[in-house]
């Protein structure tokens, strides 16, 4: 794993798209004696208002607006890093100010004792909580979906979007430098 991280943010310096890093870390886990993970990988664009996303047989990320129910995307799965020869695509999904992405491994909510459709569910439940504290959402979720005697380990982080400081300011600089001095 920590062969794959340090070749990860080697990849992300580049500035390829999630896909094409995917491809590169299924290249390099295929080296790895029985290596095969699951990888999420997104890239924020504040400029854009945007992720782009791809999926390498992990669980799809949950997205979390105000005023609306939380939802799975509904993005391509992918093969897990280790396969091989398996397309991996990016898919691009608006994310605003104030909206959240909640990223977690197989460990929170895959159990012996329920279906994972029930356990999503009930994570998209817990999420229904509008105005919580990131923190306070992390503890909730912790709490209700992992039980003493749990041996998977856990890995749960939720982006917020936040709005961009100075924007006005760039856009009105826009019509006079062009688009790409002001980004």
């Amino acid at each position: 794993m920590g062969q794959l991280r340090t070749a990860t943010r080697a990849f992300a310096e580049l500035g390829l798209q999630p896909a094409q890093v995917l491809r590169h870390l299924d290249h390099l886990t295929q080296g790895v004696e029985q290596t095969i993970t699951t990888c999420l990988y997104a890239v924020y664009d504040p400029h854009r208002a945007q992720c782009r996303v791809s999926l390498a047989g992990h669980l799809p990320p949950a997205l979390v607006r105000a005023g609306q129910a939380p939802q799975l995307l509904d993005l391509p799965t992918g093969a897990p890093l280790g396969v091989g020869g398996v397309a991996f695509h990016t898919t691009r999904i608006a994310f605003r100010p104030g909206d959240q992405l909640v990223l977690y491994t197989d460990g929170l909510v895959e159990t012996r004792h329920e279906s994972i459709d029930a356990r999503l569910e009930c994570l998209l439940t817990l999420l229904d909580v509008p105005d919580r504290p990131l923190e306070e959402t992390c503890d909730e979720l912790l709490h209700v979906l992992r039980h003493p005697g749990d041996d998977d380990d856990v890995a749960l982080l939720i982006a917020q979007a936040r709005p961009r400081r100075g924007t006005r300011r760039a856009r009105r600089l826009l019509p006079r430098w062009g688009s790409k001095a002001a980004m």
